[in-house]
């Protein structure tokens, strides 16, 4: 399954909670969703969500100076920041559960309806 489609739609809530206990800069949050399984998160799709989510209110951020390149943007989660992911998490967690219901071995092990060859599709004489 091409999971690419999937990690759009969690994108912010995962931003978020990689950052929830530590505050991070760029790719040290990309670092932190790898580490975490989402190996096909790309650097510049969260890049582009620590900024909207800091447009939209929902993180802080400083700069770093650094020795060693250039300085370092961090970003942290603030009050509003916090109940968005709890809020997502909810949402997330209601909705997982209702797809491992749809996709549990249960409905799996089904037989296959079968059409009865007397029933006649439309246009069928």
């Amino acid at each position: 399954m091409d999971t690419t489609q999937l990690l759009k739609g969690v994108l912010d809530v995962a931003v978020l909670a990689a950052i929830q206990d530590e505050d991070g800069y760029g790719y040290d949050v990309v670092r932190r969703l790898r580490a975490a399984g989402l190996d096909e998160v790309g650097d510049a799709s969260v890049y582009g969500t620590l900024r909207r989510l800091y447009s939209a209110g929902a993180l802080t951020s400083y700069v770093v100076p650094s020795d060693d390149g250039p300085h370092r943007k961090y970003y942290g989660i603030n009050a509003q920041g916090t109940a968005m992911l709890r809020e997502q998490r909810e949402s997330w967690t209601s909705f997982a559960t209702t797809m491992s219901k749809l996709l549990s071995a249960k409905t799996a092990s089904r037989p296959a309806r079968t059409t009865p060859a007397a029933v006649r599709t439309i246009g069928e004489k």
